[in-house]
């Protein structure tokens, strides 16, 4: 391992600095999401019904909305290494809360916090591991890290539900196992953070603090309104999976198996990586036609798989609505972010993402309140049909002007 001297600290090298920033983003959105197959054994013991699900759910994209609203932005002069830092220790503060209160109330606030830790490592891990790229590779290509953060964040989300399904099926205490690991591997991340390079210099004199601005240039309204939708719809599938893949596997497709319920999210998020790989060197419109055909083919497949009790073509459904969910997000991010200028970037994405994480928390809870009323294939098929017209208005913005 590289290190050298400061006057107050070992540092490590920028290369391994940027390796050390990736696995920590992946790890704390990893976590994020390893309570997905866990909810299942949380209603068994208590008896709530999957609206509750939703709202501890929605607790974690609130905390992420709040964050990226206020403090998404102020690593730009208080320093990356401090603010991913603080996301972190949020983060291992949020396993706490889950082995220390397991209760709603208590999962519902470690949600919160824990959203609102991924608020702060987002936006600031994203501008870290560019920076630290840069430093240790001044000749390469920077969108190179673009698409490494953007494929450590879709492969990290994957890895969560993933991991929480293993330690569901073969942990003697699912409900505090993940979380007992969790804290420690954040913790020890924590301090491998400390020692990585700072990218952003310190200004002597700290600006008036202020909420992130939201930016939108006028001429470009009507697009950004068009990838904003679109983020939208592609965040609301994602939550579906990642708050109700479960109860719907058990409830519609008789399959109780947390492991399984795992790799439904696993499968969705995993091919969203593995599209962005994929289609690296596509361009924008492209990436967005794909994106829209893949989310409306696996929205349908999904609801006729509910209706058929159909495991297999459900986990078809979830690969191919998730390549898309993948595609269309880093396409829609692109578009946006070549709207804007230098000065006024930071603040259009910022829009964006609060329009993407807005996806989380509506149509789930939406979806959660449907199922105490209806069967979940009816509430699927309901779902599949909003999602189809918002993906349709989408397109017909984006793409027309593309």
């Amino acid at each position: 391992m590289t290190v050298t001297l400061s006057p107050a600290r070992f540092r490590v090298s920028h290369g391994l600095g940027f390796r050390v920033v990736a696995v920590a983003f992946a790890t704390a959105l990893a976590f994020s999401t390893v309570p997905t197959p866990l909810y299942a054994l949380y209603q068994r013991r208590d008896g709530f019904p999957p609206f509750v699900v939703t709202v501890v759910f929605a607790a974690y994209a609130v905390g992420v909305m709040l964050s990226l609203y206020l403090a998404g932005h102020v690593s730009d002069w208080l320093g990356r290494r401090r603010v991913l830092l603080a996301g972190l220790l949020a983060e291992a503060f949020a396993a706490a809360l889950f082995l220390l209160w397991p209760e709603v109330p208590g999962l519902v606030i470690a949600r919160l916090v824990s959203g609102a830790g991924i608020g702060a490592i987002t936006a600031t891990a994203t501008a870290h591991l560019s920076e630290l790229r840069a430093q240790a590779r001044p000749d390469e290509d920077l969108g190179r890290s673009g698409l490494v953060a953007t494929v450590v964040n879709a492969g990290g989300l994957a890895l969560g539900p993933l991991v929480g399904g293993v330690f569901a099926r073969y942990a003697d205490h699912p409900l505090s196992t993940p979380y007992a690991v969790f804290l420690v591997v954040l913790l020890l991340e924590a301090i491998a953070v400390s020692l990585v390079p700072e990218t952003v210099e310190r200004r002597e004199e700290r600006p008036a603090y202020r909420p992130q601005r939201l930016s939108l240039p006028h001429a470009a309204r009507a697009r950004f309104a068009g990838a904003a939708i679109g983020v939208f719809a592609a965040f609301a599938l994602s939550g579906l999976f990642m708050a109700l893949a479960p109860a719907l596997l058990s409830q519609e497709l008789h399959e109780p198996s947390r492991l399984v319920a795992g790799l439904a999210p696993f499968a969705m998020l995993g091919s969203a990586a593995l599209a962005q790989i994929g289609f690296a060197r596509v361009g924008t419109r492209p990436q967005l036609w794909s994106g829209y055909v893949l989310m409306a083919t696996g929205l349908v497949l999904l609801a006729v798989a509910a209706f058929t009790a159909d495991l297999p073509l459900f986990f078809g459904a979830s690969v191919l609505a998730g390549a898309g969910f993948g595609l269309g997000f880093r396409a829609s991010v692109a578009a946006v972010a070549a709207l804007a200028d230098d000065l006024t970037r930071g603040e259009v994405l910022a829009a964006l993402f609060l329009a993407a994480y807005a996806g989380l928390v509506l149509p789930v809870l939406v979806v959660g309140l449907a199922m105490l009323v209806a069967s979940g294939a009816v509430v699927l098929a309901g779902f599949a049909a909003l999602e189809l017209g918002l993906l349709g208005y989408s397109a017909r913005r984006t793409l027309a002007r593309a």
